[in-house]
Order: C-alpha cells, then structure tokens, then sequence
C-alpha cells in the first residue's frame, strides 16, 4: 500500500514538474516558430503554426531594423564589462579574504550596500553627473556604469569562494617560490572558476538585457544596443511582430549559447563556498 502511494506521488510530483517545463520552454518554441510567419497569418492566429517557413523575417530584421549595428554595441558593452568585472571582482574578493587591513568591513559593506541600490533610483542622478563631465553619448559611456552595478555581486560571490579555498595550498605555494602574483592567479583563480563563471554569465545577462540607462545615456543611433534596438520595430498605430520575433530570436541567442556552455560551471559557482568545515 505504502509503495503504491509513494508510486502516485512520485508520478503526480513528476508530472507537475513535466507541467511547469513546458511552461517555461513553450514561449521560446512560439517566439522561433511565430518568427517565420508572415504578419497576416500572425494577426489570424498567434498560436498556429506557420504555414510556410518565411526565413526572410530575419534578414529584413537586420536590414530594415540595423539589428546588426545594435548587436555589435550589445557584445561591444557586454564583453568588455565581463572581463573588466571579472578581473577587478577577483582581485578585490581576494583581497578581502585574505587580507586584515583597516577599513576591510567598510569595504566589504560598501559593496553589499551596492547590491541593495536599484537602477532606477539612480538615473537622474547618474545623468546629471554623465552631462556635467561631458561622458554622454560616448562608446565608453554604458561600461562604466554596467561595471560598476556588476561588481557587487561579483565581489560577493568571489570573496565567497576564497575564502572556502585553504590558506595551505599559498603558503605551500609560497614555500616553492611562487610569487604573490603567480599564486593569485595561477594557483587561487583557477580553483575559482565555477563562481567566476557564474559572475561572468550574471553579468553578461545583466548587461545584455540592460533598457533603461542605455535609452537615457545615449541618443546616437549608431550606438544604440538591442534592447533600444528592438522598440524600432513597434509603429506609432501598428507592430510587426513577426520581424519584431526574428529580432528577439537574434537578441536571445547569445544568452542561450553562454547558459549552455557555462551550465555545469553556473551550477558549482551557486553553490560555491554554501558549505564550509
């Protein structure tokens, strides 16, 4: 009887959870498959499958709506935040860890505090102070500050993870006539990998998806990145979605690509430094 109520359980848990993922996945499936209809046959039924493959949406997509030049200045943005964030996060994560100094639980607050602030409540602020030195409309001017809303949680998760890695292997290392430098980064880093893949696919996210400070900061459309980009395609009266959904599949592909390369890492850094002793 007991097996037989476990065996019901088990099929109604698996279920539920089968249920759920569908949920999660179907939109990606209607987004590629809406984005080879014509518009017509998208106004006549949403959900349908199309009846001709129409793969000339994305090409009209990237011609008509310069989603090649928006993409550039995403990954532009987006790469060099990530090796920026990730080498400063590293650096002062350590530091945190493993040095006593003055000023170190200031510090260490200073950057919790940031992970508190919401963008929002900061872009009047940050384009008063982007205006008055002369910083708007730059190719440089999204990176400051998609950098300095990314360390935080980048410098919370690295300091975690040092932290978890045991003083022994350094001065072991120091024994052998390793530099200070070469054991940061040779030795300590490496053993780091999971929790900075996971800063690094946090902040590509981040960074990818950013809207707000990139429609306030810039007004040069040769600069515009895709989340700025993809509002050209809805019209005063009317919205072509399929193109609009050919320019989505183009935005989110990057995101998929990095999630599926860095899953196994993603999954190690999140749990990084959760269990010590």
């Amino acid at each position: 009887m007991k097996k037989a109520v476990k065996a019901v359980e088990t099929v109604i848990a698996n279920g539920f959870v089968t249920l759920f993922s569908v949920t999660c996945i179907f939109p990606i499936i209607w987004m590629i498959y809406s984005s080879l209809k014509t518009d017509q046959e998208f106004s006549l039924d949403i959900l349908s499958l199309p009846k001709k493959l129409i793969f000339d949406n994305y090409a009209r997509a990237i011609e008509e709506g310069n989603i090649g030049s928006y993409f550039m200045n995403s990954m532009f943005n987006t790469l060099i935040t990530v090796a920026v964030v990730i080498v400063i996060a590293f650096v002062t994560g350590y530091c945190l860890s493993r040095f006593k100094f003055r000023g170190r639980t200031f510090v260490y607050y200073m950057f919790l505090s940031g992970m508190l602030i919401p963008i929002y409540a900061l872009l009047i602020p940050i384009f008063v102070e982007f205006k008055s030195l002369g910083l708007l409309n730059k190719r440089y001017t999204l990176i400051l500050p998609y950098i300095a809303f990314a360390l935080p949680v980048a410098v919370f998760l690295v300091e975690s993870s040092v932290a978890s890695v045991p003083i022994e292997i350094e001065e072991a290392a120091c024994i052998d006539g390793s530099s200070f430098l070469h054991t940061m980064f040779a030795i300590v880093m490496p053993m780091c990998r999971p929790v900075l893949s996971t800063s690094a696919i946090l902040t590509f996210l981040n960074t990818w998806n950013e809207f707000p400070l990139a429609l306030v900061l810039i007004r040069s459309n040769s600069l515009k990145t895709m989340p700025i980009g993809l509002t050209n395609f809805v019209g005063s009266y009317t919205v072509n979605y399929p193109l609009m959904l050919a320019a989505l599949v183009v935005s989110t592909l990057p995101v998929v690509i990095m999630y599926l390369l860095f899953y196994n890492q993603i999954m190690k850094g999140m749990t990084a430094g959760a269990v010590k002793g």
